[in-house]
């Protein structure tokens, strides 16, 4: 039988659950049945529902079938009689099912034992829309069988089955799913005898109140109770639950105990001890399930550690632990490596310390926003405050630690140095800032430090732009071909290098079009530089691969930076100018207007 609890899917399973519910049905019934009426101790259905609970629903049929007739045949036997064993055995099974279908609809995986919501969920249920639907429709077959009347039989049948569901199906869900096993095979012998040693004590505790104490001292098991769920967890608290329903079930059944005191009824009486069942079970398996919550929490935080740990410490790029306040209060020992110095020699120290002044700012803004935005990770580039030679980049990746109410308690971040990257990242800046095959700025580059310059023009500079042509270019590639008009192309840019100055800068803005930006320049001094690059390009001629010497010779238009609004404005006048030069015989210079 034990076999087919932990294996529901078993086929002796309907049949074995059929019989211990015929057991459990007929005791409550030959016991207490006080009035005539409706038991009122219902253990039975709490046996139904851990097995809903713990099994998949295309093994429900059969097991509900065995259980409706096990209801049957214990209440035409021991209880109400023929006529009412049906009815009552199809309420048994609707207060069962009722209950299991809101468990596994809002509390799926069946281990409410071990955790609060589904804990919570599964006594609502009960407590709920279960038996106050069962409950009154046993009542109405129990005041229409029986002289008690309605209420009556609603009380009893609300407070036994309520209190015997609560009392019993944590104990049974957990035999049936096997975590009594599981805590023998996982627990030290230690702890295994002092588990033992405390529920004996709780025993002999419980035996003493109901049975030798002339006070009522009811409140005295309270604090044994609490002791067990912090030292057995969930199965100490349903256990000492079971011992507390039996022992002083017992007692108080045959005239023993505290609630003998109470006047009235020994129906009235069991009531009241079912109710103090009742407190018992809430007090002690919420504080069970939120304790096993926490032992997992307290165990994924461990695995958590471990793993940050083994991370942090073999890993190649600096962590630090970061306070609110910003102090730091852990350093990798990548630190030794990355920064050069030892590791605790950071801690305590300030970590915008690490940083260039430059870049402390936006270093102390990227730790705000990570406090101020727990959730999201901020990236900041900076120079490393290490010596006055040789500054290079890092990253900084930088988290909030929040706590169990989403405040951040500290920050998490992981720095990398960026000096490779950031330096193929300019070597690739400059690749595309370069014309391939001369050499010059490429369009869009020149057209950046043209704004730029002319920034500086309307700040009080001055500066000239040179707009430039080849002569007869497309007879060059006409009859010698495009290999010797590129080579025309290079050799005309390595002509005019020599006769600029480091600040001028030479670019090509499409074909054999040429500009030159001449910086605090005048329109005079330009034309004199212009004058002198034409005699030098002129005057040497450029080779193409078949050995021919090819004379280059360019036109020109020169407009000042400051007689313009814009840079499109002065491309344009420059233009203009040109157009003129080339329409003048070429090979010359022309002042725009």
């Amino acid at each position: 039988m034990q076999t087919s609890l932990r294996h529901p899917s078993s086929p002796l399973a309907p049949f074995a659950l059929g019989c211990v519910y015929f057991l459990m049905a007929s005791a409550a019934l030959v016991s207490s049945r006080f009035e005539g009426g409706l038991a009122f101790i219902w253990g039975a259905n709490a046996l139904l529902m851990a097995y809903l609970l713990t099994s998949r629903t295309s093994d429900w049929p059969g097991v509900l079938i065995a259980c409706a007739v096990a209801s049957a045949l214990s209440t035409a036997l021991w209880g109400m009689g023929l006529s009412a064993a049906v009815p009552m055995a199809c309420v048994n099974l609707l207060e069962a099912l009722i209950v299991a279908l809101i468990c596994r609809r809002f509390a799926p995986g069946g281990k409410f034992a071990g955790s609060m919501q589904p804990l919570f969920v599964f006594v609502l249920a009960l407590c709920g829309p279960a038996n106050l639907i069962a409950g009154a429709a046993a009542a109405s077959v129990a005041s229409t069988v029986t002289d008690v009347p309605f209420g009556a039989s609603l009380l009893q049948w609300y407070t036994g089955h309520v209190l015997g569901g609560l009392t019993c199906t944590p104990i049974l869900m957990m035999l049936m799913q096997g975590e009594l096993r599981r805590w023998f095979g996982q627990t030290s012998r230690r702890a295994k005898w002092e588990a033992m040693c405390l529920l004996l004590m709780f025993a002999l505790a419980t035996a003493y109140v109901f049975y030798i104490a002339h006070f009522p001292m009811l409140f005295a098991l309270l604090l044994p109770m609490v002791a067990i769920v912090f030292r057995i967890g969930n199965l100490g608290a349903a256990a000492s639950v079971m011992i507390l329903a039996i022992v002083g079930g017992m007692a108080t059944l045959t005239g023993h105990g505290p609630l003998h005191m109470i006047p009235g009824t020994l129906g009235e009486r069991m009531q009241y001890f079912q109710l103090f069942l009742a407190f018992s079970f809430l007090l002690s398996m919420p504080i069970a399930a939120e304790l096993n919550s926490r032992r997992r929490l307290f165990q994924m935080l461990q695995e958590s550690e471990a793993r940050y740990r083994a991370i942090a410490e073999n890993s190649g790029d600096v962590v630090l632990n970061i306070s609110v306040a910003g102090i730091i209060e852990y350093a990798s020992p990548a630190v030794a490596e990355q920064i050069g110095c030892a590791p605790e020699l950071l801690v305590g120290q300030d970590a915008a310390d690490l940083v260039d002044p430059k870049d402390r700012d936006q270093m102390v803004a990227a730790l705000h926003r990570a406090l101020a935005q727990p959730g999201d990770v901020q990236t900041v580039e900076f120079r490393p405050f290490i010596s006055d030679e040789g500054r290079e980049w890092c990253e900084m990746l930088v988290r909030a630690v929040v706590d169990e109410r989403g405040m951040p308690t500290g920050l998490v971040s992981t720095i990398r140095d960026m000096s490779r990257h950031k330096a193929r990242q300019r070597a690739l800046q400059q690749a595309a800032a370069l014309d391939s095959l001369t050499g010059a700025d490429t369009r869009r580059a020149f057209l950046e430090k043209l704004e730029e310059e002319m920034s500086r023009v309307r700040r009080g500079g001055r500066a000239s732009l040179l707009l430039i042509d080849i002569d007869h270019f497309k007879a060059v590639n006409d009859c010698h071909g495009h290999g010797a008009g590129d080579r025309v192309l290079a050799g005309f840019v390595e002509r005019l290098r020599p006769g600029l100055r480091g600040v001028d800068s030479i670019g090509r803005l499409g074909g054999e079009e040429f500009a030159i930006l001449l910086s605090g320049t005048d329109v005079e001094r330009a034309s004199m530089i212009c004058e002198r690059l034409r005699e030098m390009v002129s005057a040497h001629p450029v080779r193409i691969d078949s050995g021919e010497m090819i004379r280059v010779t360019f036109s020109a238009g020169l407009v000042s930076l400051g007689s313009q609004s814009d840079g499109q404005a002065v491309l344009d006048a420059a233009d203009k100018a040109l157009y003129n030069a080339k329409h003048s015989g070429r090979n010359c210079l022309r002042l725009a207007a």
